[in-house]
């Protein structure tokens, strides 16, 4: 279990930093991090970090792939996390 907290946490200060990464790259109109790394890295855990970052520097809440995917992300990643815990004793 501590394995799997020091994951998320990992993964969630990942989705934080690319997040504010790109924001400032698209601020300085430089290379972007793609939207596929974004959303991999949302899948991989990231997504409640990601979400919660992106609305708080208003990063690419304008873009429905980001404001409707993650929380599907969100909602697919629970449903997850529910069945495993209702099947492990």
């Amino acid at each position: 279990m501590i394995y799997l907290l020091i994951y998320l946490a990992t993964i969630s200060l990942v989705a934080v930093v690319i997040t504010m990464h790109d924001k400032r790259a698209a601020r300085r109109n430089k290379r972007r991090v793609p939207e596929r790394t974004l959303l991999l890295i949302a899948a991989l855990g990231g997504s409640v970090a990601m979400l919660i970052t992106m609305c708080i520097i208003r990063h690419k809440t304008r873009h429905a792939k980001f404001m409707v995917g993650i929380p599907a992300i969100i909602l697919v990643q629970a449903a997850i996390a529910f069945m495993l815990w209702r099947l492990l004793p």
